[in-house]
C-alpha cells in the first residue's frame, strides 16, 4: 500500500489520541466537581456539556468556527499569540474531535464517581486524607473501569469524527485529511478500492475498542 494511503490513517490516530488524552483530563476534573456539587444552573451547564452528542457536526463546526474565527476575539489572540489562525490546521482538528469526544468521556467519568459509596470517601477524609489522596486512592481506583471505558469510547468518538473536522480543519492531504474525510474524497472521486480498505480499516479498530470495552465491564 502506497504513503497515501497510509497518511490519513496516521493523522488519524494522532489527532485521536492527542484529543482523548485532553477528554480524558477535563473530562474527569468536570465530572468530579458537578457530580458531587449543587449549585445554581447546574443542570444548564450539564446540558451544554453533552450538547455536542446531539448536535448535528456541521452546527459543532459551524460554533467552532464562530468561536475559533479570525474574526472572533479567541481567533485574533491566536493568531496574534503563534502567528497564525488555528482554522484548517491539525490543532483544528484536534479541537473539533474533544468536542465531540468530551461528552462521551464525562458522562462515563460521572457514572462511575455516582456510583461509588460516598461514605467511602468520607471516611477517609475523617481520617485526615486530603482531597487529593481522597480522589487518588479512593475515588479513582474504585471508577477504574468506568473510566477505561469512557477513555476507549471517546479515543473511537474522536477518531471518526467527520463533519465539524470537515468544516473546522478542512481536508488538507497530509495535514488534516484524517480517514472519514479521505474515505468521503476517495467515493466522490471514484476511488472504491481506497475508499474501501479505508473503512475497512476503520470498523476493524472500532470493533476492538468496543469489543475491549465489552471485556471491561464483564
Amino acid at each position: 500500500m502506497s504513503t497515501d494511503f497510509w497518511t490519513p490513517i496516521k493523522l488519524s490516530l494522532g489527532i485521536a489520541s492527542i484529543s482523548v488524552i485532553i477528554v480524558f483530563f477535563f473530562g474527569i476534573l468536570a465530572a468530579r466537581i458537578l457530580s458531587r456539587r449543587r449549585f445554581f444552573g447546574k443542570t444548564a451547564v450539564e446540558t451544554i456539556i453533552t450538547l455536542p452528542l446531539v448536535l448535528p457536526p456541521t452546527v459543532v463546526g459551524f460554533l467552532l468556527i464562530i468561536i475559533f474565527g479570525i474574526n472572533s476575539p479567541v481567533g485574533r489572540a491566536i493568531e496574534d499569540i503563534f502567528g497564525s489562525p488555528i482554522m484548517f490546521t491539525w490543532w483544528a482538528a484536534v479541537i473539533a474531535s474533544s468536542v465531540v469526544a468530551f461528552p462521551l468521556m464525562y458522562q462515563s467519568a460521572k457514572t462511575g464517581f455516582l456510583s461509588i459509596d460516598p461514605g467511602a470517601e468520607e471516611a477517609a477524609r475523617v481520617d485526615g486524607a486530603s482531597e487529593w489522596k481522597v480522589f487518588l486512592h479512593i475515588t479513582f481506583p474504585l471508577s477504574l473501569k468506568t473510566l477505561i471505558s469512557g477513555l476507549i469510547l471517546s479515543f473511537a468518538r474522536a477518531l471518526g469524527e467527520f463533519g465539524a473536522t470537515l468544516m473546522f480543519a478542512g481536508n488538507l492531504p497530509g495535514k488534516t485529511q484524517t480517514v472519514p474525510t479521505a474515505i468521503y474524497v476517495a467515493i466522490e472521486s471514484g476511488n472504491m478500492q481506497s475508499a474501501w480498505l479505508w473503512v475497512i480499516v476503520m470498523a476493524g479498530i472500532s470493533f476492538l475498542m468496543l469489543f475491549a470495552t465489552s471485556l471491561i465491564k464483564s
